[in-house]
């Protein structure tokens, strides 16, 4: 039964081939489009370079190595401690938990902001350089990438979007200031 219905399927799709004949499909993958954009890629690099974003990772970085370090000395000297030595560095354990999981929440909220912001900020110039591609390559089904399992590479136009974004946009015109 199996066999039956793929064959059946290959064979629609063979009749239904002279259709997709004359069609142009493309595949696009958005959010490297929107943030491939040499805008955009200051914006990161900005946020990225800024000192409360590094002192931030510097504190994540740290306070996993502190946790690690001290889950070693837990784990080497639990058998000689006493039970209260024990609780004693377990909760200092888990202060740095708590300490690098605020760290985290913070970078990954700087990380949404930043996305909005350069979304907002790129959209109307991906919007028009998609649409003029679409018109001068005649494409007729454009596809996200993430839902496409093979597509060969000069169907993908996400790299035409982003220079025709880097040409209409100005690093002159910086994204506003974070609130």
């Amino acid at each position: 039964m199996q066999k039956f219905k793929a064959l059946i399927i290959v064979i629609m799709a063979a009749k239904s081939f002279p259709l997709w004949a004359d069609q142009k499909i493309a595949v696009i993958n958005i959010n490297a489009a929107l943030v491939g954009s040499s805008l955009a890629q200051s914006e990161i690099t900005a946020l990225q370079e800024s000192a409360e974003f590094v002192g931030l990772r510097a504190k994540l970085e740290s306070a996993a190595s502190d946790f690690q370090t001290l889950g070693k000395e837990l784990e080497e000297k639990r058998l000689t401690w006493s039970s209260e030595q024990v609780a004693e560095h377990q909760k200092k354990m888990a202060y740095l938990q708590e300490d690098a999981q605020s760290a985290q929440k913070k970078l990954e909220t700087e990380n949404k902001l930043l996305q909005q912001r350069i979304q907002q900020k790129v959209n109307p110039a991906f919007q028009t350089a998609l649409i003029e591609l679409i018109d001068e390559e005649g494409i007729t089904l454009l596809l996200d990438a993430k839902a496409v399992l093979h597509a060969s590479p000069e169907a993908n136009i996400t790299a035409k979007v982003v220079d025709r974004i880097n040409k209409g946009t100005s690093l002159a015109d910086p994204l506003p200031p974070q609130e």
